[in-house]
């Protein structure tokens, strides 16, 4: 399969030198700051040191960890480009996951009322995902991303060769979202998802399949910027899939993001097949799969309230309803599909079924 053309400025290439070096001779002299985690300060960081333009960036390192997508790191963020005299034509490049790509993008985008900002995203999850969109944004009273802005970054740039620093279930959290592509979008992107060896990985053939994974979130995105329409499409698994994740954080045992939206997923493909006619045994079969995967995550029965709870917050819902984002086939997409209370603890209930 070929190598999709961008609409947005999304660059899959592992010549950082020239791609980094291109963007940042437009800035002017000590106008280019970075923001790295703990991991990408040792993992990423040494790639980029390489280059002799570096020498004059600022580095900030805050905090990984999903707790820490919050005010007080943006404050941080803040304070060091404050420190470091930074203004409106200034550039803040991100280099970390989808947690430092979103706090980071939300942090420039209010500073000074808006600077730009470039993302490097380093882990599968951000570069299929939360890289690419133009949503920043940070946690608040146990609730994900309740606080944030859309604004695009100037340039995402994909180097698949990071991903090597990867184990194993960070890899499979961003393979979800490529799921849920394939499942959005295509039978072939999702067959093509199902086929891939995540055991031995061939990250030529990965880079590939990254691309056009990008390339199905930009079609929504491009189409409906701040998610008023078809953008909602992306959302498959993610109404019940961030209540599972703002649940597990609150109990402490936390989940990353793409476990949360594959255990999402089969809970919303339940939905699916009640609401919009999707085969049941696909349901079985994807399910099964995903738990095979994934492993589960079990619930109890009293956990059933506060998952609902957490779904009535999201911040999707409109005049009291709970709109889900459902699927009669794979490939075609229903939006603002309404679930009663009923049917969506019932669906829990197939999801508990499977993990116990």
């Amino acid at each position: 399969m070929s190598i999709p053309v961008f609409k947005n400025d999304v660059r899959v290439s592992n010549n950082l030198e020239n791609e980094l070096g291109e963007i940042t001779i437009k800035y002017p002299k000590g106008k280019v700051y970075m923001v790295v985690d703990e991991n990408t300060r040792e993992l990423c960081l040494p790639e980029l040191k390489k280059y002799s333009f570096f020498d004059e960036i600022p580095v900030l390192e805050i905090k990984s960890g999903e707790e820490n997508k919050s005010l007080e790191s943006v404050v941080k963020v803040w304070n060091f480009l404050e420190e470091n005299v930074a203004d409106r034509k200034s550039l803040l490049i991100n280099l970390g996951g989808g947690m430092l790509s979103d706090l980071c993008g939300f942090a420039a985008s209010c500073f000074k009322r808006g600077l730009h900002f470039v993302n490097i995203p380093t882990t599968l999850l951000s570069q299929v995902d939360a890289s690419v969109g133009g949503k920043t944004g940070i946690n608040f009273n146990s609730l994900k991303n309740e606080i944030g802005v859309f604004n695009q970054p100037q340039t995402v740039i994909i180097a698949s060769r990071f991903l090597k620093t990867l184990d194993k279930a960070n890899f499979l959290s961003g393979y979800a979202e490529m799921l849920k592509h394939g499942l959005i979008h295509s039978k072939a992107h999702w067959d093509e998802c199902l086929a891939f060896d995540t055991e031995n990985i061939d990250y030529e053939t990965l880079n590939g399949m990254i691309a056009r994974s990008v390339a199905v979130k930009e079609h929504f995105v491009v189409n409906d910027p701040t998610e008023q329409n078809i953008r909602k499409a992306l959302n498959l698994g993610h109404t019940v899939g961030h209540a599972f994740e703002s649940m597990a954080l609150h109990q402490g045992r936390p989940i990353l993001h793409g476990y949360a939206v594959a255990y999402g997923i089969i809970v919303e493909l339940y939905l699916s097949a009640k609401k919009t006619g999707l085969p049941m045994h696909q349901v079985d079969q994807i399910s099964q799969w995903i738990i095979d995967t994934y492993g589960s995550f079990s619930i109890a029965k009293s956990d059933y309230e506060v998952l609902y709870l957490k779904m009535t917050k999201d911040k999707k819902n409109e005049a009291g309803r709970i709109n889900f984002t459902l699927i009669p086939k794979i490939g075609k997409v229903e939006i603002n599909v309404n679930c009663e209370k009923e049917l969506i603890i019932e669906a829990l209930d197939f999801y508990s079924g499977l993990t116990s």
